[in-house]
């Protein structure tokens, strides 16, 4: 027991110092990385300093190639959240450790309590980028019709397309400017519009942004004037948003007792689990095929009225 206590720390201090390394020389790194494609002289110094990061480099770029690595990355990318996949992975990997060890500790050393606390930090990191994810895609959206009316006022004022969206990245706040610099910057660099603009709504999933997206293309190869378009959307996406903020305010009640009327029955089995573990084995004493059949019930009920009540609140504008 002594030593799985040092293996496990020696673990967690080895990981928490290639977080901190990682952490604060990952942007560097990058950088570092990008010049090293245009430096021919300064070549070999860069590569000096990359080999500080070449395992890290090598694991994201083996899993960036799998459609699960990919998927990840798209994750990360749409929290805006500056990790790298390996780096995400061995997050997650420390999460379980950690919170298996913590609770196999509260739960007197049973290997279910582990497995509990196990799972629990296996879903931490993900619930964290989908929270983010849902943030920064709610702030996104918001923004959205100001983004519109100063590319209207742009356009008629004569600017072409791409100064729009460049004024937009200097004059709006984030998240809108950082995904429009972003924009401008890959069209500068040479990539189509269309693309460029694919690229954006592969990183904001909106359904209003793909509105915007599709108006533009389609006045590219058809013409038109966009700025009257664009005016349009503008006022359709601002009375969408008004109408969804009340139906969200109306349907608020019934979401949140959905999800916590949802989550009490495991919040206290768990709870029960970790105060008298005998209490809960007691159950088996019928029988498995009885035990079985009263969890599939419970379970069958829980999932059928949680979904039944966020269908209900799933109200479509």
């Amino acid at each position: 027991m002594t030593w799985i206590i040092i293996i496990g720390g020696i673990i967690l201090i080895i990981l928490l110092v290639i977080g901190v390394i990682v952490s604060s020389n990952s942007e560097r790194a990058l950088v570092e990385e990008r010049l090293s494609q245009y430096l021919e002289d300064d070549g070999q110094d860069l590569d000096k300093e990359a080999q500080k990061y070449v395992l890290t480099n090598w694991v994201s770029k083996r899993v960036e190639k799998t459609s699960f690595g990919d998927r990840i990355a798209r994750e990360l990318a749409r929290a805006d959240l500056k990790f790298k996949v390996a780096e995400y992975l061995v997050l997650i990997a420390a999460s379980i450790f950690i919170s298996a060890l913590f609770a196999w500790f509260l739960g007197n050393r049973h290997p279910v309590s582990g497995l509990i606390g196990g799972l629990g930090g296996a879903f931490a990191p993900r619930m964290y980028v989908k929270s983010q994810q849902k943030k920064r895609l709610q702030k996104f959206n918001d923004q959205l019709p100001d983004m519109l009316n100063l590319m209207v006022n742009g356009l008629r004022a004569g600017y072409s397309t791409m100064q729009a969206m460049e004024a937009v990245s200097k004059e709006l706040p984030a998240p809108i400017c950082d995904e429009f610099r972003r924009v401008v910057q890959e069209m500068q660099i040479g990539i189509p519009m269309e693309t460029a603009l694919d690229n954006l709504l592969r990183r904001i999933p909106s359904d209003d942004l793909d509105f915007v997206v599709t108006a533009v293309n389609v006045q590219r190869e058809v013409g038109g004037n966009l700025s009257e378009i664009l005016d349009n959307i503008s006022f359709t996406i601002r009375e969408r948003i008004r109408i969804k903020g009340e139906v969200r305010v109306l349907t608020a009640q019934v979401r949140t007792s959905g999800t916590v009327l949802s989550l009490i029955p495991f919040g206290l089995t768990v709870v029960l689990w970790f105060l008298n573990p005998d209490y809960l084995l007691s159950i088996t004493q019928g029988g498995t095929l009885c035990t079985a059949a009263i969890i599939c019930t419970v379970l069958g009920l829980i999932f059928s009225s949680y979904f039944i009540m966020m269908r209900i609140a799933d109200i479509e504008v």
